[in-house]
């Protein structure tokens, strides 16, 4: 169970040891945003989802689109100290069915613990496969309030970490958790609300260069697949334009043993029809 991958996790950071009880008050905030992180980015071994993706606008007019996700872990990076099996190198696929803008469109993200990621996303109307530059991470992800960084993951250690409290949310106890960018990002600040329960998050705030909150993360639906906690839907709302973007996951599979061609190239111009779910 994904309780029991953690504790082996923290095991391995030293945080907890035999015979003492677990408890989130003996971990300290950079421990507890890697617990999140190997929650929310590390479930299974694998995994595919339908993904439905709805972009409001601030007057409540939908557009919805409707991709397949696959997420494969590898082996983690010996050189990266205290990540534990979970927070190593990683592959991302996804698949745009509808609607006929963004139809065939690809996106692939290769994630590395001791280096920035490699993206790629094949545009089928102009039969190119682009790149996406480091410094692009913080674009918008196809339209939507997600950026790039958004939908593999901001690793922990980019930021420094202060609890702030603990705060009921959602009948949740959660860690209140400020993050500070080492270097330039999107944000000058982020606030996450951590359950403490399963160390997933509930809800993140961040800021911008005037301090000024832009930006909120929300889950809003969480269930149990496979004996792993999910977040199933959840909202990314711009506070500033009014628009928002919610993404709910459907027909979530864990540990499907996916192959790694699926991860090239290839496969962005031409889709593995067998993995995709329409």
């Amino acid at each position: 169970m994904r309780y029991v991958r953690v504790l082996i996790m923290l095991l391995a950071l030293g945080t907890i040891r035999v015979g003492m009880s677990f408890s989130g008050d003996a971990l300290t905030p950079e421990e507890i945003v890697r617990a999140c992180y190997a929650h929310f980015y590390y479930a299974g071994e694998d995994m595919r989802a339908k993904v439905l993706m709805e972009l409001i606008n601030k007057v409540g007019q939908k557009r919805v689109r409707e991709l397949t996700m696959l997420r494969k872990d590898y082996e983690p990076s010996p050189s990266v100290e205290g990540l534990g099996e979970d927070g190593g190198n990683q592959k991302y696929y996804m698949y745009f069915h509808r609607p006929a803008d963004v139809k065939d469109t690809t996106f692939m993200v290769y994630k590395y613990p001791e280096r920035d990621d490699d993206r790629w996303l094949f545009i089928p109307a102009l039969d190119l496969v682009k790149r996406i530059a480091s410094n692009d991470k913080f674009s918008s992800f196809v339209g939507s309030d997600f950026s790039y960084e958004d939908i593999s993951g901001r690793k922990p250690e980019e930021d420094s970490h202060t609890m702030l409290k603990k705060e009921m949310i959602n009948n949740r106890t959660c860690f209140v958790i400020e993050s500070l960018p080492k270097e330039t990002s999107e944000y000058t600040r982020r606030v996450s609300w951590i359950d403490e329960a399963n160390f997933l998050p509930i809800k993140e705030e961040f800021y911008d260069r005037q301090n000024e909150l832009y930006r909120t993360f929300e889950a809003l639906e969480i269930k149990d697949i496979d004996g792993i906690l999910t977040i199933t839907k959840m909202a990314m709302i711009n506070v500033k334009t009014g628009h928002s973007t919610e993404v709910t996951f459907q027909e979530v599979k864990y540990n499907l043993s996916i192959t790694d061609d699926i991860f090239t190239e290839r496969f962005l111009r031409n889709p593995a029809r067998q993995w995709l779910k329409e």
